[in-house]
């Protein structure tokens, strides 16, 4: 595959992704992204010719058409995704999540393209934090937010007309990404950001919900493989058994920063705060072949805090108006 279209290439995820595909193919990448305020042109600075961004919205029909035609594979990855946001105000995540991949589904479906849907495992609800069970390809769809909700329903769409139209698509399900390029908004870089400005981190209740993070650049490694070996109209789960409570990720953070693990402030919790979300890859690594580089979370948060440390010129304009939003609600 020469030529790839990334949608939301520019946001944290996905500008992971074209950094993964430059490294280690020779493909061009063509990035297709609305710039809102998730999204970074930094992200892409100095990967050279082989990446070109095009400002737009993958609900525009008629620009979404031209570019499908013009590359051999899509992978989707533009989305609303936070899901704070979401709970206050749902119409963009219906908008982009659905509709837009709706337009990316019918570009496909008139030109013949290779397509792969990057989704979350949120689809899928929560579990007891005392169930050993964990998510796997067939777990039944269970959403809880208007974010995991649309996600959901793009997920139905993409299956939809891989069985109606023929579409070659394959589709995927991740645990929670972490890693450089993420909005200071999201669990991980707030906290990170919050002891780096001299502030204490923020810890949702009790602290409990469990989590099984993943770096991006191994979720970006996942991608390429399902992209490349998967079988088409399958569905494949992303996790690298990294299951953490809220709790021992803020701790760790506090310890890989010289800081007490103590110091840090409890503050609301969020409205439906799911309790636990866990992965079961086997069928990736067992058919697929693959195995995540980042299997000692500790390791990835370890590197992750350093970007976060040389990076402030990227995360401070940001982090003053994310708190500020935050402080309003208690959090």
């Amino acid at each position: 595959m020469e030529r790839l279209l990334v949608t939301g290439g520019a946001g944290f995820i996905g500008s992971n992704f074209v950094h993964h595909v430059i490294e280690h193919t020779d493909a061009h990448v063509t990035v297709l992204d609305k710039m809102t305020y998730a999204a970074s042109g930094e992200s892409l600075d100095g990967l050279g010719e082989r990446v070109e961004l095009v400002v737009g919205d993958i609900c525009d029909a008629a620009l979404v058409d031209r570019l499908v035609a013009e590359h051999d594979a899509v992978v989707h990855y533009a989305a609303e995704s936070h899901n704070d946001n979401s709970l206050a105000d749902p119409s963009p995540f219906v908008q982009t999540n659905l509709v837009g991949t709706f337009t990316i589904l019918e570009a496909v479906r008139a030109h013949g393209t290779r397509l792969h849907h990057v989704s979350t495992d949120e689809v899928y609800g929560d579990l007891e934090l005392d169930d050993p069970a964990r998510f796997t390809e067939s777990t039944p769809y269970n959403p809880s937010s208007p974010y995991s909700a649309s996600k959901a329903g793009s997920d139905h769409l993409v299956r939809a007309w891989v069985r109606s139209f023929g579409i070659p698509a394959t589709l995927s399900n991740c645990s929670n990404n972490y890693g450089p390029w993420q909005h200071v908004e999201k669990f991980i870089p707030r906290q990170i950001t919050n002891v780096l400005s001299g502030t204490r981190p923020k810890l949702y209740g009790a602290g409990q919900n469990v989590r099984d993070w993943i770096h991006a650049d191994d979720h970006s490694s996942a991608v390429r493989t399902i992209l490349t070996k998967g079988e088409i109209g399958q569905t494949y789960l992303i996790g690298a058994d990294g299951e953490k409570n809220n709790l021992e990720v803020i701790r760790a953070i506090l310890r890989l920063l010289g800081r007490d693990e103590d110091d840090f402030d409890h503050v609301t919790d969020r409205a439906g705060h799911d309790l636990r979300y866990a992965i079961d890859s086997t069928r990736l690594r067992t058919e697929l072949g693959w195995q995540p580089r980042f299997a000692d979370f500790e390791a990835g948060l370890e590197r992750t805090i350093d970007w976060y440390r040389e990076h402030e010129s990227w995360w401070r304009p940001a982090k003053e108006s994310t708190e500020a939003t935050y402080a309003a609600k208690g959090q």
